[in-house]
C-alpha cells in the first residue's frame, strides 16, 4: 500500500547536472587535512570530519560511470555528496527527515534504515522505515514500518517515488539482484502470532519500484533452535548465499537456481520467496539469549562472482565490495575449506560491558544438511566457534560507566577486519589466523559511537551517530603489527568519554540498548 508523504523542498543549486557538479569539483584543490580530535588513536591517519550529520545510521556508495557519490542516511534523512576526491566530499543534495514523513506521521524524525541498500543498475536507495520513525513504537501495529524508494539516478535531486508497508522494517536488503528485498526486525508486535518472539523476514518484489509487492508469508521461520525469533540483518556473499543474522543464529539461504533442499530431501527451484536453506546455525548459548541481544550481522568471505579489486568492485547493493576469499582468514595455512569460516557480531548489552556483544568466528562445518531447521529447544543445533574477541579482553579493560560497548557492522578487506563498537570506536582486527584475532589500529575520539564503516579506495568511511562521518586511513605502521602478531592495546576508556558515548540516546522500551533509540527530547 502506498502512503502520501509531506512534499519535498527544492532549491536552485539542485538545478545543476551532474556533470557540471563534477567538473567544477575536480578544478578545486582539495582541502587541507584537518586535525585530530581529541581521543584516543593508533595506527589511522585522520583525514577529516563531515559533520551535520548527528544519529547518521548507514553510509553507501552508488556509481555513476563517470564518479561515485556517498549515501548517507540518518535522522536528518539521506544526503548525498560527490566523491570526484574521496578525501572531501561534496553535498549534493539533502532528502530532509520531514520529507519522509507520512500523512499519518505528526512528530518525531526518520528511524532507520540500518544498513541502507541500493541499486546500483536503476539507481534506487532504499530505506526501511522502522516502527520507531516519528515517535511510534514496536508494540503498536498502528507504528508504521516499511521501506521508502527513492530515485537517485540524478543525485543531485533526489526524488521519493513511493512508501511501502510491510510488516518488517528495521533492515532491508536487496536479493537476487535487487529484483526483491528482505525486511527484518525489530521486536514482535501486538498483533503478531503469540509464539513468535521477534519480527522474521518478510519478501517485497521490488521489479517494479514505483508498485511494490510483499509477500504475506514470512520466511527464516524457527531461526532460534525452532523458535521464530527476530532476523536482524541480511548480507549476500559472493557465491549468492543470503546470510541472515538474528537472535539464536545465523543461515544461509540459496535465492536462485536449481538446488539440492537438505530439509524436503529433494532438488528444487530456489525463489526469493521461497528460499533454499544452505548452511548455518546457532552458537554458543548467549546467541539464543533473550531481551536486548541479538546476532546482527555477517560475512563469509568466498570467491564468486566476477569483478575487479579496485573501487567499486563488485557492485553489492550494501557495502561497495562484497569479501572475497584472501579478504578473511588464510585458510589452507590453519586447516580450513574455502567459505568453512563465517564472521558475525553479536550486539548484546545484558550484563556488564566485559560480557557484551563480541565478534564471532565460527566454522559452517556439518551444518550443510539442515540441522539448524530441524533445531528444537530440547535439541538445539549449534556451529563450532573457532574464536571471538571483545576490547575488553585486551589490557584496556573497560570503564565501568558505560552501557555502549557492543559490536555492531564490520567490513573486511586483505585479512583485516574494520569493525565498529559503539563507544569503544571503530577498532581493525587482523584475522589472518582465525583462532587469534589480533588488534593492529583504533580509532576511539571522545564522544564517538561509532555505528558503521565503509571501505571505500584506500580510506575508511565511519558512520557515527556522534560525531557525523570520519574519513580515515589506515597508517601503514597497522601492517607491520600484523606482521608481527603483537596486539596493540587502547587506553583505558576516560569517564567523561564513558558518559559522552550514549548522549542524545536511550534504550528502546523493549530492546534495551541494542540499536538504541534517539532520546525524545533532542
Amino acid at each position: 500500500m502506498a502512503h502520501s508523504t509531506r512534499r519535498r523542498h527544492t532549491t536552485g543549486s539542485l538545478l545543476l547536472s551532474m556533470g557540471l557538479i563534477l567538473a567544477v569539483l575536480t578544478a578545486l584543490p582539495a582541502s587541507a587535512q584537518e586535525a585530530p580530535p581529541p581521543g584516543d588513536i593508533k595506527n589511522f591517519e585522520f583525514i577529516r570530519n563531515l559533520d551535520e550529520m548527528n544519529s547518521i545510521t548507514s553510509i553507501n556508495v552508488l556509481n555513476y560511470g563517470d564518479g561515485d557519490v556517498l549515501v548517507a542516511v540518518g535522522r536528518f534523512g539521506v544526503k548525498t555528496f560527490d566523491l570526484a576526491d574521496p578525501t572531501d566530499p561534496q553535498l549534493l543534495d539533502h532528502l530532509p527527515s520531514d520529507d519522509l514523513m507520512l500523512d499519518t506521521d505528526s512528530s518525531g524524525t526518520f528511524w532507520q534504515s540500518e544498513s541502507t541498500n541500493v541499486d546500483q543498475k536503476r539507481k534506487y536507495i532504499f530505506l526501511s522505515r522502522d516502527p520507531r520513525a516519528y515517535s511510534g513504537n514496536q508494540d503498536s501495529p498502528d507504528s508504521e514500518s516499511g521501506v521508502y524508494v527513492i530515485d537517485a539516478r540524478d543525485p543531485s535531486a533526489l526524488r521519493l517515488v513511493t512508501f511501502h508497508d510491510v510488516p518488517a522494517g528495521h533492515t532491508s536488503t536487496c536479493i537476487n539482484d535487487c529484483q526483491f528485498l528482505w525486511s527484518g526486525g525489530p521486536a514482535v508486535r501486538d498483533d503478531m502470532p503469540d509464539d513468535w518472539n521477534g519480527r522474521p523476514i518478510w519478501v517485497t518484489d521490488i521489479r517494479n519500484p514505483n508498485k511494490p509487492f510483499t509477500y504475506e508469508t514470512p520466511i527464516d521461520i524457527g531461526r532460534n533452535q525452532g523458535i521464530t525469533d527476530y532476523a536482524h540483518d541480511v548480507q549476500v556473499d559472493n557465491a549468492g548465499i543470503a546470510w541472515v543474522s538474528g537472535r539464536g543464529a545465523v543461515r544461509g539461504y540459496h535465492t536462485s537456481g536449481r538446488h539440492h533442499d537438505p530439509v524436503l530431501g529433494r532438488s528444487r527451484v530456489a525463489t526469493a520467496w521461497d528460499p533454499i536453506p544452505y548452511a548455518g546455525g546457532g552458537g554458543p548459548e548467549i546467541w539464543s539469549l533473550g531481551g536486548p541481544a541479538v546476532m546482527h550481522n555477517s560475512e563469509r568471505p568466498i570467491d564468486g562472482l566476477p569483478g575487479t579489486r579496485s573501487g567499486i568492485g563488485v557492485a553489492d547493493s550494501e557495502r561497495p565490495e562484497r569479501p572475497w576469499l584472501s579478504d578473511g582468514a588464510d585458510y589452507a595455512a590453519h586447516g580450513y575449506e574455502a567459505g568453512e569460516l563465517l564472521y558475525a557480531t553479536h550486539e548484546n548489552f545484558v550484563g556488564g560491558c566485559a560480557q557484551r556483544g563480541r565478534f564471532y568466528i565460527v566454522s559452517l562445518d556439518g551444518s550443510y544438511g539442515g540441522e539448524s531447521w530441524r533445531a528444537t529447544p530440547e535439541d538445539p543445533f549449534r556451529l563450532d566457534v573457532v574464536s571471538s574477541w571483545h576490547p575488553a579482553d585486551t589490557e584496556e579493560g573497560f570503564n565501568a560507566n558505560t552501557n555502549n560497548c557492543s559490536g555492531h557492522y564490520f567490513r573486511m578487506a586483505d585479512g583485516l577486519v574494520y569493525m565498529s563498537w559503539y563507544g569503544q570506536g571503530t577498532r581493525v582486527l587482523d584475522v589472518r589466523d582465525p583462532a587469534n584475532p589480533v588488534q593492529v589500529a583504533y580509532f576511539r575520539p571522545d564522544g564517538t559511537s561509532s555505528y558503521t564503516p565503509m571501505l571505500y579506495e584506500d580510506l575508511v568511511f565511519v558512520a557515527d551517530s556522534g560525531r557525523g562521518i570520519d574519513i580515515l586511513r589506515l597508517d601503514d605502521a597497522a601492517l607491520d603489527v600484523a606482521a608481527s602478531g603483537e596486539q596493540v592495546v587502547a587506553p583505558a576508556m576516560s569517564a567523561a568519554a564513558a558518559r559522552a558515548a550514549t548522549a542524545g540516546y536511550e534504550a528502546d522500551p523493549v530492546m534495551g540498548w541494542v540499536c538504541r533509540i534517539a532520546s525524545r527530547d533532542t
